[in-house]
């Protein structure tokens, strides 16, 4: 019976032993994605479509996130959530595009992988259905970061991208905004405005999408994806498909995807500061991300937020505007999907 009792309590170590080890072994890996931020009202947002939104960013974060539990690249889980992001009519990206001035849509996105810091961007592409996964061929199949417009298009034929026509992107939702944009601006115009309600006053629906992740490897990667501000005029570009404004990641250190006023994540190197913060100061990504976007850049007047993960699995959501639609997984636990700070 001793003999039983020594032989049980050996092999009960042995398996807590090798539990602890296993766990000890495990590599952190995580997602968070982002679906824009802005002038998000709990009064103007139905129950019904809360839901929708809720459902469509937990898709997205799920199925990055099942890339990365089975082992995959963080560059195929950033641009997996994205894509689901783009397809979806709810966001500012893909086929929710918002229009421009004179009525057709003009869509920018970028992506960086954080191991051999490549990246990968296009700008003022019309007739591209998933623009995140242009940007990775910019990366991969060419010598160059940003291509544009039709340049940007006729590189996509090369790599065997099927083009669609510009109304894919077409919505009475989006449209009745650029109605509304217009009148506001014709209106600004007549009473010599127009620059405070451009920067100010007018809802431009600053919406984009994008993702952030960190792989089993230890590989950060992130991507951004937008159909650019309501309205928008003389071929305008944003932060989006700016490395180091709206996109970047470095291994080691952070990957970061922003959301917003794009002139100012520009002017102020947004994504490329929170992560200098980190290497350089030795700060958390979550002090680091906060004092960006809650301190210098709302200083600056500067509006939106951001998703940022390190090299450890650690994520940050900060925003400086009502609401972020927002949502998040590490090493397989269940997703945290939000809109506005407490729900």
């Amino acid at each position: 019976m001793k003999i039983k009792l020594a032989t049980f309590s050996l092999i009960l170590s042995s398996a807590l032993f090798m539990s602890q080890n296993t766990h000890a072994n495990e590599k952190p890996f995580a997602i968070a994605i982002h679906g824009g931020a802005g002038t998000i009202s709990k009064a103007n947002l139905t129950p019904e479509l809360r839901q929708a939104y809720k459902d469509k960013l937990k898709e997205a974060v799920d199925k990055g996130s099942k890339v990365l539990e089975q082992g995959g690249d963080s560059l195929v889980a950033v641009q997996t959530a994205i894509n689901v992001l783009e397809n979806s009519p709810l966001f500012n990206a893909g086929v929710g595009s918002v229009y421009t001035y004179d009525g057709g849509h003009e869509l920018d996105a970028s992506i960086m992988d954080g191991k051999t810091m490549n990246a990968g961007a296009v700008a003022g592409v019309r007739h591209i259905a998933n623009p995140i996964d242009l940007a990775l061929a910019v990366m991969n199949k060419s010598e160059h970061v940003m291509l544009s417009g039709a340049g940007a298009e006729e590189f996509a034929l090369t790599q065997g991208f099927t083009l669609v026509a510009n109304s894919h992107f077409d919505s009475d939702a989006r449209y009745q905004q650029l109605l509304d944009a217009r009148q506001k601006l014709q209106a600004a115009q007549k009473s010599e405005q127009i620059a405070g309600i451009e920067m100010n006053d007018l809802d431009y629906k600053f919406g984009t999408v994008g993702a952030v992740a960190l792989d089993k490897n230890g590989n950060l990667a992130a991507g951004t994806s937008t159909g650019g501000m309501t309205a928008k005029r003389f071929g305008r570009i944003g932060d989006s498909p700016v490395i180091g404004a709206g996109t970047y990641a470095e291994n080691g250190v952070c990957a970061v995807s922003a959301t917003g006023h794009g002139e100012f994540f520009i002017r102020y190197q947004v994504a490329g500061d929170i992560c200098a913060r980190v290497k350089y100061q030795q700060k958390s990504i979550l002090q680091a991300a906060d004092e960006v976007i809650n301190q210098r850049l709302i200083t600056a007047g500067g509006s939106g937020g951001v998703i940022a993960v390190d090299h450890r699995g650690n994520i940050a959501t900060p925003f400086n505007t009502e609401g972020m639609y927002r949502a998040s997984r590490s090493n397989g636990e269940p997703a945290q999907v939000m809109i506005w700070q407490d729900q």
